[in-house]
């Protein structure tokens, strides 16, 4: 049944709501129109509860966030009421303050994570001065202020004095992320705000900053707004989750009801674009169609545009609230009918599933074998180092820098038609051996060659039957960022021509114009003479991609490093890339070295391929292995760590162990001796501190290995004693987790 106004208290309401939501919109005007960035949102947010908020890039997530502080910014105006509960008998109307009583209530009653901590953080103050300085604003106790702030960053696994005598740019990307969580308790708020507070960072510091957010909801008595666009991700730890779709919410329940059993159409196919780890990937497919432009929302309900259950009622009626079960609701007309016609198995029977019929990368290597292109690799790189002279300041003159090594002996051959993916922590030097293994990165030590000419001493001494140009346009890279990857200043006909001109100088405009069409309509952005005259800001981010993968692609490559091409895009697009990267594989015989810290990502471009995974860890490659073994069956420690750390839609069984001692990479200029991970490797023992492993087959398949003594039954390291548990806080960091 549909909710009414009247009736509204026995529906959407919590028992004891912190804050009440109702009819809120935000709005901003536009020369073409009103832009509605929230469309009349009611919502209560429940005391003490995870409260997560997913949605698409443009969803309006983030506009959600500044509503509840009222901090919209101009010339943006928000409407509706918001009313705070500080007690169960007290209200405070968010939207009625001055501006002195909302500098008081931000961070004292309501405060924020922001997605970006490097640009939270002044880059030229230390970290203590943002503590002393949001105290002395509110007229806080500084002395004891600074005492909860050391209390604060002892809780998330930081050394204090470290962390806030430090600039921004001395922390990693995960420290910065916990300063900035530091920052916005240090004033006790009610309720904590988070907008993507983990979007930018790899998958164990993720999942660390998660399981700390759960400690912190409980040691500080906390409401958290969790804001994010991985579906995964919050689904470890809210309570229950409201999915926007086009300014509104299509669904809210609680956590288990909305992944088991979700109501709407556009739930149900974002769960189905979602890649994971145990889902047959035939049954991941991307969402059809785009989200709606905010000047011109569809009439009736959103998503009908993109809607396979769509009708005349939903093109003219605005759907629901409908009362699925409790406290589950969806705004759609057919939820009834979603389970039948959008299936989440596509009628696999049973929990069992037979793989597809994928191409073994020890059948390709016997294929190479019997054509004898086995010993031939397109490229092929033995014993690579590359190090770094770390940057010293102007006292550090005379002494000696610290050298970083970012890559320390690795070997990697890549063939044709091949895919290998690289997963890893950042700053573990997955990006830099890429950049070695396509030419953009000079080796310290070791050698790189391309169809057995070595690269840099091509460049320097010229080649026999092998030049420098040749080698630049048949090794290409697609980066992470399109948006910097591609001149703004430039129409994409004129982005996409510049190789066709270098290399393809036979061609005359018509047909390179002709060419540069086809690829467009090819890659599904049709019709393509709409896309040929624009600038790059004029597409979106998928977009964009998609014309940095026809740029590459016109170079005729062997070999592509796509480093991190889908970590951009929202969830529901990563599939559709992933296909669109496969089906542009076969049309112009290329391979890829991938790039990716999300082993979802990984295990579905490599399994659709036949590919490899690499695991890299501290500039060494400890695990390599098609990804049967490397998700199912991992061998090295730091894999089972990432398998451990990978969010999954669908837990099984019950929580487990943290398979990680320390939160933090050690440091690059410093790593330890012997086996590398033994710092943070709970099955490490004292061999491991003092011999390095050399990689061992790790199971039956050929192309499987790791650099782990565990991988042999009869090494030195089983009568070895364990190494004593390390001090202090850095052990077991986020023990539970699912």
């Amino acid at each position: 049944m549909t909710i009414s106004e009247s009736t509204y208290d026995r529906g959407l309401t919590q028992e004891d709501p912190i804050l009440e939501i109702r009819n809120t919109s935000v709005t901003f005007s536009m020369d073409r129109g009103e832009s509605r960035v929230l469309d009349d949102v009611s919502l209560d947010i429940q005391r003490n509860e995870i409260f997560g908020v997913v949605g698409e890039s443009g969803s309006g997530k983030s506009m959600l966030a500044s509503a509840l502080l009222d901090a919209v910014v101009d010339p943006g105006v928000l409407r509706g009421e918001i009313t705070y509960h500080p007690t169960p008998n007290e209200d405070v109307d968010i939207l009625d303050m001055s501006k002195e009583e909302l500098r008081q209530f931000r961070w004292e009653e309501i405060s924020m994570v922001f997605q970006g901590a490097m640009s939270s953080f002044n880059p030229v103050r230390p970290i203590r001065t943002h503590f002393v300085e949001t105290l002395d604003a509110h007229d806080y106790d500084i002395e004891a202020g600074m005492e909860r702030a050391c209390d604060i960053l002892r809780d998330l696994y930081l050394d204090p004095e470290r962390v806030l005598d430090s600039y921004a740019h001395e922390l990693s990307g995960g420290m910065k992320q916990r300063a900035l969580i530091a920052l916005s308790l240090v004033l006790e708020p009610e309720v904590l705000v988070m907008d993507e507070p983990t979007a930018a960072l790899d998958l164990l510091m993720q999942r660390s900053i998660i399981s700390l957010i759960e400690e912190i909801k409980e040691e500080y008595d906390l409401t958290i707004v969790f804001i994010t666009h991985d579906l995964p991700l919050v689904a470890d730890i809210a309570d229950r989750i409201g999915v926007l779709y086009a300014f509104e919410f299509a669904e809210i329940g609680e956590t288990e009801e909305i992944l088991e059993d979700a109501a709407h159409p556009y739930t149900r196919l974002l769960l189905k674009s979602t890649p994971n780890l145990d889902a047959p990937i035939e049954t991941m497919r991307p969402v059809e169609g785009s989200a709606p432009d905010p000047v011109s929302v569809p009439q009736g309900c959103s998503f009908h545009t993109r809607c396979p259950l769509a009708d005349e009622t939903c093109r003219t009626d605005d759907p629901g609230p409908y009362e699925v079960d409790g406290t589950h609701h969806v705004h759609c007309h057919h939820w009834q009918q979603a389970e039948a016609e959008i299936p989440m198995t596509d009628e696999l029977d049973g929990d069992e599933y037979s793989s597809p019929d994928l191409p073994d990368f020890d059948d390709m290597q016997t294929d190479r074998a019997s054509t004898g292109s086995y010993d031939d690799p397109i490229v092929s790189m033995e014993d690579v180092e590359v190090h770094f002279d770390q940057e010293t300041g102007f006292f550090d003159f005379f002494s000696e820098p610290d050298v970083v090594k970012a890559v320390d002996g690795v070997s990697l051959d890549i063939y044709d038609r091949d895919v290998v993916v690289l997963v890893g922590e950042s700053g573990c030097g997955k990006t830099t051996l890429g950049k070695a293994g396509v030419g953009l990165q000079e080796v310290t030590g070791g050698s790189v060659t391309y169809r057995g000419h070595d690269i840099w001493d091509v460049k320097a001494n010229g080649g026999d039957g092998m030049s420098w140009g040749e080698i630049r346009q048949s090794l290409q890279i697609v980066h992470q960022d399109p948006g910097s990857a591609l001149n703004p200043n430039r129409r994409v006909k004129a982005i996409l021509e510049a190789p066709l001109k270098r290399w393809n100088d036979d061609l005359d405009g018509n047909d390179r114009k002709q060419r540069i069409l086809g690829l467009l309509e090819l890659v599904g952005m049709s019709p393509p003479e709409d896309y040929i005259e624009r600038y790059p800001h004029q597409l979106s981010g998928g977009e964009q991609q998609r014309v940095a993968l026809i740029r590459a692609m016109l170079m005729n490559p062997d070999l592509i490093l796509a480093d991190e091409p889908v970590s951009a895009l929202d969830v529901s697009l990563r599939v559709e890339m992933m296909d669109l990267m496969i089906q542009l594989q076969n049309e112009f015989d290329t391979s890829y070295l991938f790039i990716s810290h999300d082993l979802s990502n990984a295990r579905y471009i490599a399994e659709k391929t036949g590919g490899r995974i690499g695991v890299v860890y501290l500039g060494t490659l400890v695990e390599i292995g098609p990804p049967e073994q490397i998700i199912h069956d991992p061998q090295h420690p730091y894999t089972q760590a990432l398998r451990w750390a990978t969010p999954q839609l669908h837990s099984e069984g019950g929580r487990t162990e943290s398979p990680i001692r320390e939160i933090d990479i050690p440091d690059p200029t410093n790593p330890p001796s012997g086996c590398r991970y033994h710092t943070r490797c709970p099955e490490a023992r004292e061999v491991c501190k003092r011999e390095s492993p050399a990689p061992y087959a790790a199971s039956e398949a050929d192309s499987h290995e790791a650099m782990c003594f565990r991988a042999l039954d009869n090494h030195e390291y089983w009568s070895s004693p364990p190494i004593p548990e390390l001090e202090g806080r850095g052990e077991n960091v986020g023990v539970e987790s699912e």
